[in-house]
This record gives C-alpha cells, sequence and structure tokens, in this order.
C-alpha cells in the first residue's frame, strides 16, 4: 500500500481512538518529555550565551533548532528501526504515538470541567480548571470572563491542538506530527513577551506562527462552514472572521476566534492580565449574546465539526495525490 494512503488511514484511526480515549492518565505522555527537553537546554544555553539581546536571540534560536531536530529524529529512527523487524509493529506504533499528539477529547473534557463548575455556581474551581488549559491570570475573573476564556481557548487550540497536528500527520506521520508539536511545545514554553523571554524566546514565538499560518486559515474557514451545517450564524461568523483577525495580537489565532464569535453572536478578546502585566486586546466581534456556558458546549462543537472536515479534506488532498501524481 502506497505510504500516502497508510499515513491517511492512521491519521484516521487516531482521530477515532482520541475521540473515544482522550489522554489517559496512566499512559505518559511524549510532549512531557518534550517539555523537560527544553527546560533542560534552557538552562544550557542560557549558561553557554551572554546574557545580551544578541546573545539571548542565538541561544533561543539554537533551543528551537536542537529541540526540533531531536523531537523528529528520534521517533523516526525508532520507528523505522521497528520496521525492519516488523512492518505491523512500525504502524502500530506509529498510530499510538499519533493519537497522543491529537488533543481534541482532551480539550473537551478540560471545557466540560469548567463548564459544569460555572453551572454549579463553584467559581472559584472554575478558576483553577481554566488556570490549568491558559498562561493568563484567572483570580478575579467572574462567570463570564471564564466562560469566555474556555471559548476563546478551546477555538484558538482547535488549530494547534487537532487540526495543524492531523495535517503535519498525513504528510510524515508520527516523526512529522512529534516536529510540529515540539515547535507548539517552545511557543507555549519560552515564545513569550516577557522581559525573561523577549529575546530568548522571539525565535519560538516566530517560527510557531509560520508553522501555523495556514493550518488556522484552514480551520477558520472549517469552523465557518462547520457553524452552517451546526443552524448558526454561519454568515456573521465568515463576516468577523474576514474583518477582525487582524486584531488579534497573534497572526493566526483571530481567524477561529473571529469565526466563532461571530457564529455564536458573542464578542471575544478584550484587555488580560498575563504574569502579572496588564495587556490590551482588541475585541473580536460585536455580538450582544453573553457568554454562557452553553456557549461552552457550542464552540467545543464548533470544534469537533471543523476538526473533522479539515482532517477529512487533508485525508482526501493526499489520497488523491498518491492516486493521481
Amino acid at each position: 500500500m502506497e505510504i500516502g494512503i497508510v499515513l491517511s488511514l492512521t491519521a484516521a484511526i487516531a482521530f477515532l481512538i482520541d475521540t473515544l480515549l482522550g489522554d489517559p492518565m496512566w499512559i505518559p505522555h511524549p510532549i512531557i518529555y518534550i517539555g523537560k527537553l527544553i527546560s533542560v537546554l534552557e538552562g544550557f544555553l542560557r549558561r553557554l550565551f551572554p546574557k545580551t539581546k544578541s546573545g539571548l536571540i542565538i541561544a533561543g534560536t539554537i533551543l528551537w533548532v536542537l529541540v526540533i531536530s531531536i523531537s523528529f529524529i528520534l521517533p523516526l529512527v525508532i520507528i523505522y528501526l521497528l520496521y525492519t523487524i516488523n512492518v505491523y509493529l512500525a504502524a502500530a506504533l506509529n498510530c499510538f504515538w499519533s493519537f497522543q499528539i491529537l488533543a481534541a477529547k482532551s480539550l473537551e473534557t478540560e471545557a466540560f470541567k469548567i463548564k459544569r463548575s460555572l453551572e454549579c455556581g463553584n467559581v472559584s474551581e472554575s478558576r483553577q480548571g481554566l488556570s490549568m488549559i491558559v498562561g493568563r491570570d484567572t483570580s478575579s475573573l467572574s462567570e463570564e470572563e471564564i466562560a469566555k476564556a474556555v471559548v476563546e481557548t478551546v477555538s484558538e487550540n482547535t488549530t494547534d491542538g487537532v487540526v495543524a497536528p492531523l495535517l503535519f500527520l498525513v504528510i510524515g506521520g508520527a516523526p512529522l506530527g512529534f516536529l510540529y508539536k515540539a515547535v507548539n511545545t517552545l511557543d507555549s514554553m519560552v515564545g513569550y513577551k516577557s522581559d525573561k523571554y523577549i529575546y530568548f524566546g522571539r525565535a519560538s514565538a516566530i517560527l510557531d506562527d509560520a508553522f501555523n499560518y495556514i493550518p488556522a486559515r484552514i480551520t477558520g474557514i472549517a469552523m465557518v462552514a462547520s457553524s452552517a451545517f451546526l443552524g448558526m450564524n454561519y454568515r456573521e461568523a465568515f463576516k468577523v472572521m474576514l474583518k477582525d483577525h487582524r486584531k488579534h495580537a497573534s497572526p493566526n489565532g483571530g481567524w477561529t476566534e473571529g469565526a466563532t464569535a461571530g457564529a455564536l453572536n458573542i464578542t471575544l478578546g478584550g484587555d488580560a492580565y498575563y504574569f502579572g502585566r496588564l495587556y490590551k486586546k482588541a475585541e473580536l466581534g460585536h455580538g450582544k449574546e453573553k457568554v454562557t456556558p452553553e456557549k461552552i458546549v457550542d464552540t467545543v462543537g464548533l470544534m469537533w465539526l471543523s476538526s473533522i472536515l479539515a482532517g477529512g479534506l487533508f485525508i482526501t488532498c493526499r489520497i488523491a495525490l498518491e492516486i493521481f501524481i
């Protein structure tokens, strides 16, 4: 069987397994080890290079190259060695790792935990749950602000937690999927504009934007299509996505958040505290509806359907290329 068809089927099976199982706590997650690798190398490189602007930029760039190289080459070598022993074992490991790379079920699980806490009136528990999935200060958020933060997180992470990984899995299997997750993890750990990371994390932040450039736009369009299938305001989703995506601090986040804001007739964005500092953020959309816990359910629905549509597109294109070229 041609490699493109094998990778496409593997990605589809991995998505199905993730839908059913999510991330079982008893299975060690590879992203944890990527995070540990980043921490170890960061400490080493900070000691090795001078604490000047250029020194920190060079150190951060070397960190990026080392982490993505190891994250790609190591699983590639392991799968290849296993392939020389037994092709089915290699395929099984590739499928297992592919399912671990996807995060759709985990997004749903964490979002619904916070939704249930909000519905029970447990604001402190909701804030604590939210703090596990966002980098902002949650200690003083109201119930609506918590719900809005969950909607924003699920919306933006539909790209880097599901759709973008699916694209890389279809192209190059688990090794390329791990490369992408390393890029994403680097950004989440060091890609900040704080005093500590403004220079050291520059490469990680810029390259994460580059890797997500195409997936984010595909995801935004898929969300507009999904909103039509789900009976939401697809016209407003398309309008807000095109009009407001440039207002987002990220060149990519505004595509999905804009589509979500329009589809749900709500307003997203606005000022927020990160690491004790107030960041001015533009608002996306102009919907007047309150962001209630039910909007979290709607956003999760958008996440699932847009992931299926985008994943189906990737698989169809990959198989077509394999057959006709």
